[in-house]
Parts: structure tokens; C-alpha cells; sequence
């Protein structure tokens, strides 16, 4: 089955929701919400490539998607619907926009204009600052093409414009997605 112009795709671990975690080899279900985002599968393994698609993007490659794509809804009668990426069983459509990263042999490559940076420790200093991360600040995880084009490379210690990081967990670790024009400077 291929599609023309979307990616067919289906949920890393077959599960639209990543909401249990394993404590002492028993799933505890830790949210049973729907509708909260932060729990929807973000992953989802690449079974067909577009007719019209020539990028890099493989069958069985792993992308990172929009928290939306997965996720259940109800709709204005209280029934319970699934997106519009939603084809059959746990096959879903992902148009070129609904995806921000692909990994492939274990790296992960920014997709078009977006790239992950993992937020770092805050830092003592005079000025207070009510978080657990540094504000703004953050290292360099997953590059796309024009930033490293730019000279910016993995580990390197980035600064990013206000409201501009939208959290992911990959691979265990908390990230921000940001768009490359939001890289400010490298520190």
C-alpha cells in the first residue's frame, strides 16, 4: 500500500499512548486521560514512503511526530473519534508537516526546519530563577541540515528565543523541539 503525497505509518510499540510506566515488573497505568497530550506515542515506524517523496526517509525508519497524531478525541456528541491521520486499525497518514525528526541505525536527523536541544542544569547564580533548568539554554541533541551547515554540531551549547521549545521525551531524555530559526547563539 502506498499513499501519493503521505508517509504510512503506524505507532512505535503498537500503543497510541505511552501512560504506564514499569515499576518493580508491573505496569502501573500512570494517566488515564485522553486528552492530556504530554502521554500521547510520539514515535511511529515508517511502513510506506510517499509515491511522490524522494528524501532521505526510509521504510522501518523511526520519526518523531505531532503529539496529535495518535490521540483520540470525542467529538461534539461525546463519541469517542480518532484524528484525521487515522486510516484503519493502527495505520495512520502523516503529511510532511506532521513530523519534526527520523532515526535510522540509532541517530536521530532533524526533518526540514526543526531540531531538539536537551535543557541543562540551571546555574547558580545572583538572579533567582524558579525552575530546574537553565532558562533558554540548552545543548544541541538533534541537528538539521541547515544548522549544521551553519557550523553547529551535536553537544554544543545553544541559546533559543522565548516560548519557542515544545517538550518531547526521546529516548528516555527530556527535549525541546524548536525550529532552527528560534538557535540564537552558541555559547
Amino acid at each position: 500500500m502506498k499513499s501519493i503525497y503521505q508517509f504510512i505509518v503506524e505507532p512505535v510499540g503498537d500503543r497510541r499512548y505511552n501512560n504506564t510506566k514499569d515499576i518493580g515488573g508491573i505496569d502501573f497505568v500512570v494517566n488515564t486521560s485522553e486528552e492530556d497530550f504530554r502521554f500521547s506515542n510520539r514515535e511511529a515506524v515508517v511502513l510506506s514512503t510517499p509515491i511522490s517523496y524522494s528524501g532521505p526517509i526510509k521504510e522501518g525508519d523511526i520519526v518523531l511526530v505531532h503529539h496529535n497524531v495518535f490521540k483520540f478525541y470525542n467529538d461534539m456528541y461525546g463519541r469517542r473519534k480518532s484524528g484525521k491521520s487515522f486510516l484503519k486499525e493502527n495505520i495512520f497518514l502523516l503529511d510532511l508537516e506532521q513530523f519534526f525528526a527520523y532515526k535510522r541505525d540509532g541517530n536521530w536527523v532533524g526533518v526540514d526546519k526543526f531540531c531538539f536541544v536537551k535543557p541543562v542544569p540551571k546555574e547558580d547564580t545572583y538572579i533567582y530563577k524558579p525552575t530546574t533548568h537553565e532558562p533558554l539554554v540548552g545543548e544541541m541533541t538533534i541537528l538539521n541540515q541547515t544548522l549544521k551547515e551553519a557550523g553547529i554540531k551535536v553537544g554544543d551549547r545553544v541559546c533559543f528565543k522565548p516560548d519557542s521549545e515544545y517538550e518531547f521525551h526521546v529516548d528516555g531524555e527530556l527535549m525541546y523541539r524548536l525550529y532552527d530559526q528560534s538557535v540564537t547563539l552558541t555559547l
